[in-house]
């Protein structure tokens, strides 16, 4: 298998990016920045949102709530307050499981 190097991490994203990570309109990061508390990016001098990686996490848990489990905001805003470390740790095996896919797929796809 060929090396993959690894990418480099930033401290802080904009929100453009962020909004091309998870592949939604920017508006669509604003309104969920308005609507969960757990998102507190930070703002430059010219008031434009930086977002660290820990936000970026958040804002990957809330898409998959929303998008592919399909729950509504107010199920998701009650899921992420009482069952936190549950959501994290489904998030997590989730994350897994695309990637041991991602990887099981290229080998497929190399033979």
């Amino acid at each position: 298998m060929p090396y993959k190097e690894k990418p480099i991490e930033k401290l802080y994203y904009p929100i453009g990016e962020v909004a091309e990570m998870l592949d939604v309109p920017v508006s669509t990061v604003r309104f969920w920045e308005n609507e969960f508390n757990i998102l507190k990016p930070m703002k430059n001098k010219k008031g434009n949102r930086m977002f660290t990686p820990e936000d970026i996490r958040n804002l990957k848990i809330i898409h998959h709530l929303l998008k592919e489990e399909g729950m509504t905001l107010p199920g998701a805003k009650k899921r992420l307050s009482g069952k936190r470390e549950e959501t994290d740790y489904k998030y997590e095996i989730n994350e897994s499981l695309q990637k041991i896919k991602g990887l099981l797929l290229d080998l497929r796809d190399n033979i």
